[in-house]
């Protein structure tokens, strides 16, 4: 009977042990996201702030993933890194991460936000699913003033960057690839 308790108080604890790392997780996890969102707002508003017209990219695209943080650095071979927010009709849906890898001439270190907009279900799908990959071929539109106006999609996907600060001559291939995850 004794025996019988023992391992009957063991179960509740662990199960409770468990719910509360589970809530510290979740905690964790909610925080970081809520701060990603907060940076991605920002970012869609320097967007649209250096270019008004881009206010109805936000407004008309299928889905977007901003980027707010990207780094990127290089010395003959590079790389960039960045964390982002995915939104679907302007709901963020779920977290993205971005990772590029570059060889050729390149040398420096530079910071920019990233905004990818998606002109139909089809190529967010492939990118929800861990399919996309942009190549060096798709090139990214600099945000600036009217910019966003004669800007086209190009196989249902427009980029847009917009340059923080840093300095990167550069004359490379790369291309970069996602990872989707949904809240």
């Amino acid at each position: 009977m004794k025996t019988k308790n023992i391992f009957r108080n063991l179960k509740s604890i662990l199960i409770c042990s468990a719910l509360f790392v589970t809530t510290i997780v979740n905690a964790q996890y909610s925080s970081k996201n809520k701060k990603m969102i907060t940076d991605s707002k920002s970012a869609i508003d320097a967007f649209i702030k250096t270019d008004a017209e881009m206010k109805n990219r936000f407004d008309d695209s299928y889905a977007y993933v901003v980027f707010p943080n990207v780094g990127k650095g290089g010395l003959g071979v590079g790389g960039a890194f960045g964390n982002g927010i995915v939104y679907q009709k302007k709901t963020a849906i779920g977290t993205a991460k971005l990772s590029q890898v570059s060889i050729g001439f390149q040398a420096g270190g530079q910071g920019y936000r990233e905004v990818i907009f998606f002109e139909n279900k089809s190529n967010f799908d492939d990118f929800k699913e861990n399919k996309l990959k942009i190549s060096a071929q798709v090139s990214a539109v600099i945000a600036a003033s009217g910019a966003s106006v004669n800007a086209s999609y190009a196989n249902g996907i427009l980029i847009f960057v917009q340059i923080k600060g840093g300095l990167m001559y550069e004359i490379s291939v790369g291309g970069q690839t996602f990872n989707y995850e949904a809240f």
